[in-house]
Order: C-alpha cells, then structure tokens, then sequence
C-alpha cells in the first residue's frame, strides 16, 4: 500500500494532523500521553520516539501529533512524515485500547452519559475536525469537569472560547445553571 497523506494546521500551533489514505483507527479515538501507553502499537512507539512528541491522537484516518514548545514544525514535520511513511504500512487500525470508550461510557452515572449524547451530537465534530476531543470526567453539583485530548489538548482557544462553547450549550439543552471546568488547562495557562 502506497502511503499517501497531507498535513493541517489546527487552532493549537503545538499540534497538526496528519491526514493519510488509510485508517488508524477503525473504531473510536486514541490518546496517547506517553510511550508506556501505547507500547503494544508499534507506529505510535515510534512517533514517540521523535524528538519533541509531547502526545499522540489516532481517529479514523487522522493522527493529530502534540510537540512540545520548544521543538519547530520545520524539524518534526519531516521526522513524523518518515515516521509514518514506514510504520502505516503494517499497522493494525483495529487494535483495541486498553480502556475502551464504550465501556468507559457504560460505566458513566446517567448524567454524565446524556451530556455525552449531547456532546457527540454537537460539539465534538467540530474538536475531533481540528484534531482533538474532550472526555467527560465527573459531574456534581451543575459542575462538569472536562479532559481536553489530541489537539484540543493545550490549546489556549480550548480554555476560553471552546469552554465557553461548551457551557453555554449544555446551559441550553441539559442544565441552565452548569459550569464546565477544565482543570489540565490550568497547567497550561500557569494558573
């Protein structure tokens, strides 16, 4: 198979996706944060490898690459690229996580699945278009504690704009008085 692919820019100017002719992931998303978690998924092993991967996003046909700040597309871009060229060919786009997101789902109190059902319907393409994605963590007292991933990740509109967004959808089709939180944001933003 003849690897073909192009790149995109994302609103996070630490992240890009990578958009190939072939699937990587054929059902669901993956994150990955570190090379501990994806040992058994030889092409995401070797993207962490390159210098400067700060974390991994595998959807559809999509890997939206996270570098670190310090790191330069210029330099990376090619290495990925190389990266991907070689190791697409023998990957398996049907591996399954160790944690999938539907049992994740079926584990959810029946607040937290509703507000997922909303998210899947409406905000979620827009993040999973730019290379990212959110997972609902807890939700207690009209308050929803949000995980950014893929680009979304440590992106500065994620904690602003796209918060905002969030809140005020949820504030018109589940709850009138919820508060969204990101709490990995405040790292981020030196909170």
């Amino acid at each position: 198979m003849s690897v073909e692919l192009y790149t995109e820019p994302t609103p996070n100017p630490n992240a890009l996706k990578f958009v190939l002719n072939a699937s990587v992931k054929d059902e669901g998303r993956s994150t990955f944060r570190s090379l501990e978690e994806c040992d058994d998924i030889p092409l995401a092993v070797e993207l962490f490898k390159v210098r400067g991967v700060d974390h991994i996003h595998f959807f559809q046909n999509v890997i939206t690459v996270t570098k670190f700040g310090y790191e330069d597309w210029e330099v990376l871009e090619p290495k990925v690229l190389e990266v991907v060229g070689r190791f697409l060919p023998e990957h398996d786009p049907g591996f399954q996580d160790r944690n999938p997101e539907e049992e994740r789902r079926k584990k959810l109190p029946v607040e937290l699945q509703e507000i997922e059902k909303i998210l899947d319907n409406t905000i979620r393409p827009g993040l999973q278009a730019d290379g990212g994605d959110l997972r609902c963590v807890d939700y207690r007292d009209n308050v929803l504690v949000i995980n950014y991933e893929g680009a979304c990740g440590n992106c500065p509109s994620s904690q602003y704009g796209t918060l905002q967004a969030i809140q005020s959808l949820l504030r018109a089709e589940y709850n009138p008085e919820i508060e969204v939180l990101a709490p990995q944001m405040e790292a981020f933003s030196g909170y």
